[in-house]
């Protein structure tokens, strides 16, 4: 038996561990980060603090209802169950928007056998005193730039209830093309979704006032989690 001691195994890096924890999607003083669970417990207190009107509900799924304290909570378990799906096979992830270091709501992006259908579908929430000053227009641009720049995605999806013109219009905006009408149920009443799909040659044919300088950072080893070539 060598009495010659081992060298130390190199302790490895968050971003070896997850790499998520090292994607940034920077444009200007926004920036799309995942997020630690210190920043989970802001973003809680963001939705806590209200997401929409009390007389509506954007969302199939109610989380937006309850106290304060259920709907911080509801955040947080429902963030913590998306680090389960990140896998080539399932995405679900949701980036926190923030600006200067304040976290305003989230930018999600979700697929499904992405390698070979090369669609995401997006979706977010903000703040209400943070909504109708361009942000979510501007966080929108920032992830498609990482899906189709970065990700080499083919197709972008989207959809909005229709009496929720807002989300709608900023489909309508980036240059989305209307793609059928889902009947859904919303808290045990009818309503409908308007879908919306976003090709690669729509991103590139966008009016010059809607692109903006977009930098990532991390991007190569996200990639690899992903499983895309």
């Amino acid at each position: 038996m060598s009495d010659t001691p081992r060298a130390p195994t190199a302790e490895l890096t968050d971003v070896e561990i997850w790499p998520l924890t090292g994607l940034r999607v920077v444009s200007g003083d926004l920036e799309l980060r995942a997020p630690d669970d210190r920043m989970l417990l802001d973003l809680a207190r963001v939705a806590a603090q209200g997401v929409h009107r009390e007389d509506y509900m954007p969302f199939l799924v109610p989380w937006t209802r309850g106290t304060p304290t259920q709907v911080a909570r509801s955040v947080m378990t429902y963030q913590w169950g998306l680090r389960q799906r990140t896998t080539p096979a399932d995405w679900a992830i949701e980036l926190a928007v923030v600006r200067d270091g304040e976290p305003m709501g989230t930018q999600g992006f979700y697929a499904k056998d992405f390698p070979v259908t090369r669609t995401v579908e997006t979706g977010s929430w903000l703040g209400l005193r943070y909504q109708h000053g361009g942000i979510g227009t501007r966080m929108r641009l920032m992830v498609l730039h990482l899906l189709f720049e970065g990700f080499g995605a083919r197709h972008a999806t989207s959809s909005a209830f229709t009496d929720n013109p807002g989300s709608a219009g900023v489909s309508r905006k980036i240059g989305y093309r209307e793609n059928g009408v889902l009947h859904q149920a919303r808290e045990g009443g009818p309503v409908d979704s308007q879908l919306f799909v976003l090709d690669r040659a729509d991103w590139d044919a966008r009016r010059d006032d809607l692109r903006i300088d977009v930098t990532i950072e991390g991007l190569e080893p996200v990639k690899e989690q992903l499983g895309i070539a």
